[in-house]
């Protein structure tokens, strides 16, 4: 059985160090990713808005290769996940507790 090169075994105790918590950690990590994920799906868009049709009828309709091409670089680019987890192994990731209220 291969494993598949992308996956990278973490010490969970060095994840759990960041923050002091194994699963405050991999909270700050997933709304990392989410962010990374909303970016690259806006970057996209944008991209492909380029080559929308305002055409529905399907003879007119051709394949770009430029489109391709976007597509496939996005498709090839890290995960947002495997993004999200590098840059908080790198403290690259700013994240604060929120001020607990007083008197509730």
């Amino acid at each position: 059985m291969a494993v598949n090169p992308s996956i990278i075994t973490r010490d969970l105790d060095k994840v759990a160090e960041k923050s002091g918590n194994l699963y405050e950690s991999i909270f700050v990590i997933s709304q990392r990713a989410k962010q990374i994920s909303s970016t690259m799906k806006e970057e996209l868009n944008n991209k492909l808005s380029e080559f929308a049709s305002t055409v529905d009828n399907l003879e007119e309709v051709f394949e770009n290769k430029e489109q391709i091409e976007i597509s496939k670089f996005y498709e090839r680019m890290p995960k947002p996940s495997t993004l999200a987890m590098e840059e908080f192994m790198e403290e690259k990731v700013l994240f604060r507790y929120p001020e607990e209220e007083s008197g509730s």
